[in-house]
């Protein structure tokens, strides 16, 4: 079997492993008039942009943590932090004192039972190795099979809210960047 096709097939497993569940508590908190503050560190960070780019296109108020032009959180938004291990200090730290502020806490994390999950009000549980896991297999490096089955599944979240919006990809395209 080719890497690749060993790759593909790890992310599909985590995938299958992914509580549809979790994922509709998630779109039932997620409102357009609400803003939407993502978070993480490295990889993970890159997924949480990632996923507020996708946020944006799809008629969403988003924000990247740690930008220069982050707004205040505020009392009844939405923070989103991706952390595959749950510890991640900073994204810990970040998620602690955006609920202290009143904002609801979604985290992504492969850990269940991380201190992230416990701060959290939703869990988006996406069993991927990370890279000090030891009881999770993996043929790729670190925490690569995280991070590309985080991508995939905030991808569909974003999906399935564009569905429940009624928002089609060419009006979620006028709002791509139109100045390349």
């Amino acid at each position: 079997m080719r890497v690749i096709d060993q790759i593909l097939e790890e992310i599909k497993d985590v995938i299958s492993k992914v509580d549809e569940e979790e994922i509709k508590k998630i779109m039932g908190v997620f409102k357009k008039e609400k803003k939407i503050f993502v978070d993480g560190e490295g990889r993970s960070g890159f997924q949480a942009k990632g996923f507020a780019m996708r946020l944006m296109h799809i008629g969403y108020n988003s924000y990247v943590m740690g930008e220069t032009i982050t707004p205040a959180l505020k009392k009844g938004d939405i923070y989103v932090a991706i952390s595959g291990s749950g510890k991640t200090k900073n994204t810990l730290s970040n998620a602690k004192a955006a609920k202290d502020l009143g904002l609801t806490i979604v985290g992504v994390t492969s850990k269940k039972d991380s201190p992230l999950a416990e701060v959290s009000d939703l869990v988006l549980e996406v069993p991927g190795k990370t890279k000090n896991d030891t009881g999770v297999s993996s043929i790729q490096l670190l925490s690569s099979l995280f991070d590309q089955s985080v991508h995939i599944v905030l991808d569909d979240l974003c999906l399935l809210m564009s569905r429940r919006d009624n928002l089609s990809d060419s009006e979620a395209a006028k709002n791509h960047i139109n100045v390349e």
